[in-house]
């Protein structure tokens, strides 16, 4: 009975993992999983590879580490606000017209985002969508 109960976790995880790319999780599921490996084997694996996915989709795509390091970096760089009617968060897609969207310097090792600043925000965008994948506060 246990064993079908982390086959059926297993198979979940690796289900709801596989349809969200967002990076942090990708990280967090791939250090979780390579720890978990290493301490109890296939099943160390499974289970730390959920954990670490939970806890790179919480750190977000920048991680605890450069979250305030990029908003000092994006807030002193004083770029104006775009006003955006409405909450700004994580899926938010940003209009075609007045949005000015800059490159993310080479040290935050980004190459597929750029960043604007949203209602006195910096936010991490897809440039090829203009969603937002992370709202830096």
């Amino acid at each position: 009975m246990t064993r079908n109960v982390w086959l059926t976790v297993a198979v979940v995880t690796l289900a709801w993992a596989g349809s969200v790319q967002a990076q942090g999780l990708e990280r967090g599921a791939q250090e979780g999983a390579d720890r978990g490996g290493m301490i109890a084997g296939p099943l160390g694996a499974v289970v730390g590879g959920a954990v670490g996915a939970a806890v790179g989709t919480a750190n977000g795509i920048l991680g605890i580490d450069r979250r305030a390091r990029f908003r000092v970096y994006a807030l002193g760089e004083r770029r104006p606000s775009f006003a955006y009617a409405g909450p700004v968060r994580v899926g938010t897609v940003l209009p075609d017209d007045g949005v000015v969207y800059y490159d993310v310097p080479t040290e935050f090792a980004l190459p597929n985002y750029n960043y604007t600043v949203v209602n006195d925000h910096p936010v991490l965008v897809d440039p090829r969508t203009r969603r937002v994948v992370e709202v830096i506060d």
